[in-house]
């Protein structure tokens, strides 16, 4: 692990020690990591092993939903809507930020402001080793789709 990581990346490598995934390690890349496209050439894997996290916000409660989809699949809100028993919208930046401690590009599964009603994408257990955020639109961490299931407690659930 490098000497210092930022603010934010260093908060998840909190989390995840904490919650006792010691393996789990942050490191920050010099490119880009914000899309599931750049940070599948960044870390060179496949598109579909990247664990994007995508918030989104129940119309009714106001309160956050996070997504952990593969990289390559489009979230059918209208199915994570009926999942979660009220429908979704797309939030704005400023509430990704306050509800989560994270911005758009760096949204981690762990770590967050406050807890998170989530979902887990099926899909990904087809893979030995997927790559999720880590606080920063430049930061990653390695982990299995068991250690994603465990540490987030999400419900794992078809996506599309």
């Amino acid at each position: 692990m490098p000497e210092s990581l930022s603010a934010s990346a260093q908060k998840v490598q909190d989390a995840l020690t904490a919650r006792g995934f010691d393996a789990c390690e942050v490191i920050e890349l010099p490119d880009s990591t914000r899309t599931a496209a750049e940070a599948a050439a960044a870390i060179g894997c496949t598109v579909a092993q990247i664990a994007k996290s995508l918030i989104f916000k129940g119309r009714t409660s106001g309160d956050p939903v996070l997504v952990i989809a593969s990289g390559t699949n489009r979230v059918n809100t209208q199915h994570i809507a009926d999942l979660l028993g009220e429908p979704i919208e797309k939030p704005d930046a400023d509430f990704v930020r306050e509800r989560t401690g994270f911005v758009i590009g760096g949204v981690p599964p762990v770590g967050h402001s406050e807890p998170l009603v989530t979902f887990v994408d099926e899909d990904l257990r087809q893979y030995d080793v997927i790559w999720a955020a880590a606080g920063t639109p430049r930061a990653v961490f390695r982990l299995t789709p068991g250690d994603l299931e465990r540490m987030t407690g999400g419900r794992v659930v078809q996506v599309t």
